[in-house]
């Protein structure tokens, strides 16, 4: 069989000496000397702290240290399995992330197609600049603003309704409003940040497609469809599954604060648990096991999209 010149590239840099790879490396000392920082941090704050984990097996005391703790296995994992939160816990984790990848993720896509078609720089501009600014605004700031927006006692919302004769609802103590006002007020924030991704990618259509299909005769929806769409697929594709892999990692500020003894059904998820049980009931072995629970979660979703990804032709993370 006939060699391709990848296979002799493989080949040959398989027969490199250690010498021949070291004198590569001190060619190119200044691009690893740009990686080394980056290294670093990686192993300090991702790397290191996975001493830790260990605690999940322990029944951790302070004042034995995590190795003097005694080892108690698989027991804490146990008890959260069969703790009756644990459904609860699951579900709503589940049902709101779920919620937000499947609402908030095209939502980002459609405003950069559109802006994308917009002749008029200045509009375009003023456009990105108001979709944008929310992602600036802190999380402690969006929910100070949603209690002040929704208030039944003066709020924007609640004087709207009143203003057409309806009666004043308590969004924000309400269950059945939690997951609708956290999931929309998220994608306000983020939609047009999350959508200067896909305008960058778009920035790379050459125009003489567009210049092509329209003397063809092909609408705009054409001319997405056939045209955008296949360029910023392998973002798309990219982005999908790094937010599947972070199906289960709900942000612990925002439901923290939005939660309330009445809403506490569907606000309580596993992030806002852990930080209860582990700061607060100071259960440090116990959240640690839910944490370690949750991340591997995370980890096998995120192998198991990758590989689908890369089984119906598009590009993975590896």
């Amino acid at each position: 069989m006939k060699k391709t010149p990848q296979d002799t590239a493989v080949i040959g840099a398989k027969k490199l000496s250690f010498k021949d790879k070291a004198e590569n490396v001190l060619k190119c000392w200044q691009l690893y000397a740009f990686l080394l920082p980056a290294l670093v941090i990686l192993i300090l704050f991702s790397y290191v702290p996975m001493y830790g984990v260990q605690l999940a097996f322990r029944d951790y005391n302070p004042i034995m240290g995590i190795t003097g703790s005694p080892w108690v296995g698989f027991d804490h994992f146990t008890r959260f399995f069969n703790s009756y939160q644990f459904k609860q816990l699951i579900g709503n984790t589940l049902i709101l992330s779920l919620y937000s990848l499947i609402v908030g993720f095209p939502i980002p896509i459609i405003l950069a197609l559109a802006l994308n078609q917009v002749k008029n720089s200045k509009f375009k501009k003023l456009v990105q600049t108001v979709t944008y600014a929310p992602h600036f605004i802190s999380v402690v700031v969006l929910v100070g603003m949603l209690g002040i927006f929704f208030s039944v006692n003066g709020g924007l919302v609640n004087e709207v309704i009143k203003l057409f004769g309806g009666e004043p609802k308590l969004f924000m103590g309400e269950v059945k409003y939690f997951r609708h006002m956290y999931v929309w007020s998220g994608i306000w924030q983020s939609m047009g940040w999350s959508a200067v991704i896909y305008l960058a990618a778009l920035s790379g259509v050459s125009p003489e497609l567009h210049e092509a299909a329209t003397v063809d005769g092909a609408t705009k929806l054409q001319r997405i469809w056939n045209i955008d769409l296949p360029t910023i697929l392998p973002t798309i594709v990219t982005l999908l599954i790094l937010n599947c892999g972070s199906v289960m990692s709900m942000g612990f500020e925002k439901a923290f604060l939005m939660q309330n003894p009445l809403n506490m059904e569907n606000s309580e998820i596993i992030a806002t648990y852990v930080y209860k049980m582990g700061l607060i009931n100071a259960e440090y072995g116990f959240s640690t096991a839910v944490g370690l629970f949750n991340s591997v979660i995370n980890c096998i979703l995120l192998v198991t999209v990758n590989k689908v990804s890369k089984k119906i032709g598009q590009d993975g993370l590896w």
